[in-house]
């Protein structure tokens, strides 16, 4: 990408998004295009037509999306499916008939089967069944990469897509009920260390192994592919490394400072098993991580402390 080329990242107020606006700006990129949702409704297909009838976008970061964890996932699979299958065709399709260079859209390690392989390797997309609890989800992006690749085959395009593990980082979703396991862990063993709660209770059996990337790391391979990979298959994005919820627990509470005990609740869903991406292709094209987990927390933490409307949602 050329540094004065006209760049479109789209969801750029979400954390992934946000991550790829400073990394742009970290690497000199001046002519950066954004659009808050009052200003540009994603699942209102004529008014992204317009957008990029209008601005033309050169390259474009498809980061825009309906995110949650496992409740929010498997209490709203309507919504899910829907909201993030429109929002990406619309940005897709508009980018492709209005003559975009590149895009790169953003996936999900939750499109791969539920028991596939571990570690998990790009082709085993669509070998065997997904995780049920967030199917929808999952569908949806499946969709999107796959719209990607058919676009490459039939029109020519340069389209790329790119499945990260599980993110956190600056500009994560603290909310009680629809985020994520480790920024929910920081809010809850924050308020549990706050009241000096004698326990926090946990889903599921602390059993399954989950990998975790730190958001701007993402954000440094987002802009290293758009400038030096083209393919029809996905890259994963992901540590290579993984650790189990149990273990996670402990180490959220330690950069907390909570040192109260932690219970589970066996009766809630642990979720896929096992979740470790292979990382091999990324790493063969240059690229690896820079983040270790526990600098990442620390530095997850610091920003939820410092941020504190983002911690009430």
């Amino acid at each position: 990408m050329e540094k004065e080329a006209k760049i479109y990242v789209a969801g750029h107020r979400g954390m992934v998004g946000a991550a790829i606006i400073r990394e742009l700006a970290r690497q000199g990129y001046t002519n950066v295009v954004t659009r808050t949702h009052a200003e540009l409704d994603l699942t209102r297909q004529q008014t992204v037509e317009d957008f990029f009838r209008t601005e033309r976008p050169e390259y474009v970061f498809l980061a825009a999306a309906k995110v949650g964890g496992i409740e929010a996932n498997r209490s709203a699979l309507a919504d899910f499916m829907y909201e993030n299958m429109i929002l990406e065709m619309n940005v897709i399709h508009s980018a492709w008939q209005n003559g975009c260079r590149k895009l790169l859209f953003l996936g999900s390690s939750c499109i791969y089967p539920r028991l596939a392989p571990q570690p998990m390797k790009e082709d085993c997309l669509l070998t065997s069944a997904l995780e049920p609890t967030n199917e929808a989800y999952a569908l949806a992006k499946i969709s999107g990469l796959k719209y990607c690749e058919y676009l490459n085959r039939q029109y020519g395009t340069d389209f790329i897509s790119v499945m990260p593990t599980n993110l956190y980082g600056p500009g994560d979703n603290y909310h009680v009920a629809h985020s994520h396991v480790l920024p929910a862990m920081i809010r809850r063993f924050h308020e549990a260390r706050e009241l000096k709660l004698p326990y926090v209770t946990c889903w599921g059996d602390g059993t399954p192994l989950r990998e975790f990337l730190y958001v701007d790391d993402l954000a440094d391979l987002c802009v290293f592919l758009m400038n030096r990979y083209s393919g029809n298959e996905t890259v994963n994005a992901g540590t290579g490394k993984e650790i189990t919820i149990r273990h996670l627990t402990e180490m959220v509470a330690r950069v907390v400072g909570y040192d109260g005990q932690v219970l589970w609740d066996a009766s809630k869903p642990n979720g896929t098993p096992r979740k470790l991406l292979d990382v091999s292709k990324a790493m063969a094209l240059g690229w690896s991580y820079r983040t270790e987990l526990e600098d990442g927390i620390r530095m997850a933490y610091n920003d939820f402390l410092n941020n504190p409307v983002r911690a009430e949602r």
